[in-house]
């Protein structure tokens, strides 16, 4: 894959002819090689994080008696502090084309933290280990992305991130079953999952160093050197500012995957040694539409299909709030949420690809993925909070309004022209 993937001699933004706005005949159709790689590197990764995550709040909340706010502030800090370190790793990408390097720091430090779950037990460590964990993901994140957008047509780059976000979909489908495995088959199972999960995590990082190419094109000639100042003032581009805006609204009424998933637990009465199948539901949904609509946005809009995805989700909070507990209602809410992932992930970064220059990439894609995570961080510890004082009907139903009056705004942020090939 590195072989094949380090001879081409022009970047695929410049394959398009500048004149016609259509795709170069000599642009490659298929999926480019350094995608591969970078999927199974999120495949295998996955499932180390998936098998974590599924078990996480059963076993913060059940196993060490935390309370929903409690598990909120922990959720917080698993998606907050990532936020603030993705416009440092997007930066230090952009910086010299050192984007596989930072990615495999970030990657190296995710995996160094999964066996520190076995010897912490209180809440401030699992706090700081938690923290470490998602710093790991910040700093891999934007130059991963980078490194995708880069490698494919800025016409098929929909495609290409619904490629990546499918195999990456495919370990956190595998992650829950080998987590639910490895609890019915072991006495210690939450020491065990935390451990394997470690040794397949190091097997990522492995895949990275040995099978993606450091600079998949070479950056344009009149590219500038980045700066930090170079970086923020995107934000002066309309195009940026409007995207990053609606990220962020959007991010405030996204409900974190771990409060789905307790909630469905509570809705149903599912069993404790059942629960960390829950996730599979959402995992299935992804991997089958990520592609779909990633293709889709190429066509319609990337944008279009970003809010059409939020909808999904409003539609699942409803599901949740109708009160059935009918056996439909963990499929439905389950591929909702699926959809959801699967219209908004890769295709918002897609969507910032198209307005964010070529030298700055990984910056530009990190101030997007910041705003949006740190109002998810938000919202984690407000529907925690919530929850804890007015119960987690109350709390769902204030998300929903808030999803209703944000994707409004949303809405109205949206260009009225969209770049969409």
């Amino acid at each position: 894959m590195y072989v094949a993937d380090s001879r081409g001699t022009a970047a695929p933004d410049a394959a398009r002819s500048p004149r016609s706005g259509r795709r170069s005949v000599l642009a490659p159709s298929a999926v480019a090689p350094t995608v591969l790689a970078l999927g199974t590197v999120s495949l295998v990764t996955d499932v180390s994080s998936e098998m974590v995550a599924a078990v996480l709040p059963l076993y913060l909340v059940a196993g060490l008696g935390l309370s929903p706010l409690g598990f909120g502030l922990l959720d917080g800090i698993y998606n907050g502090v990532s936020a603030l370190v993705r416009l440092v790793g997007g930066h230090l990408a952009d910086r010299g084309g050192r984007h596989k390097t930072v990615a495999a720091l970030g990657y190296g430090m995710s995996a160094a933290c999964k066996p520190l779950l076995l010897v912490v037990g209180s809440l401030p460590l699992i706090g700081m280990v938690l923290a470490a964990d998602r710093t790991g993901k910040g700093l891999r994140t934007a130059p991963r992305d980078a490194l995708i957008s880069l490698s494919c047509e800025p016409a098929d780059r929909g495609r290409a991130f619904g490629v990546h976000r499918a195999m990456d979909t495919a370990g956190a489908l595998l992650g829950p079953l080998v987590a639910f495995a490895i609890l019915r088959a072991t006495v210690d199972g939450y020491d065990a999952v935390f451990l394997v999960a470690f040794c397949i995590a190091v097997l990522g990082l492995l895949v990275l160093l040995l099978f993606v190419p450091a600079r998949p094109v070479p950056l344009p000639a009149q590219a500038s050197r980045p700066s930090l100042r170079a970086a923020v003032a995107l934000l002066r581009r309309t195009d940026v500012r409007r995207l990053a805006g609606c990220a962020l609204l959007l991010g405030l009424a996204t409900v974190s995957d771990s409060f789905v998933y307790l909630l469905l637990q509570r809705r149903l009465g599912v069993a404790d040694r059942w629960f960390a199948l829950l996730p599979l539901g959402t995992a299935s949904a992804f991997l089958l539409l990520a592609i779909p609509l990633g293709r889709l946005a190429d066509r319609i809009g990337r944008q279009r299909v970003f809010l059409g995805g939020h909808f999904a989700l409003l539609v699942a909070y409803v599901s949740l709030l109708s009160g059935a507990d009918a056996a439909w209602l963990p499929c439905v809410v389950l591929t909702l949420h699926g959809c959801f992932y699967a219209a908004t992930d890769g295709v918002l970064m897609a969507a910032a690809a198209e307005v964010v220059p070529a030298e700055l990439r990984g910056s530009g894609l990190a101030l997007v993925q910041t705003g949006q995570a740190l109002a998810r961080f938000v919202c984690s510890i407000a529907f925690g909070a919530a929850w804890t004082a007015f119960g987690d009907r109350t709390a769902l139903t204030s998300a929903a309004v808030a999803l209703t009056v944000c994707a409004t705004g949303a809405l109205l942020l949206r260009p009225v022209a969209e770049r969409s090939p």
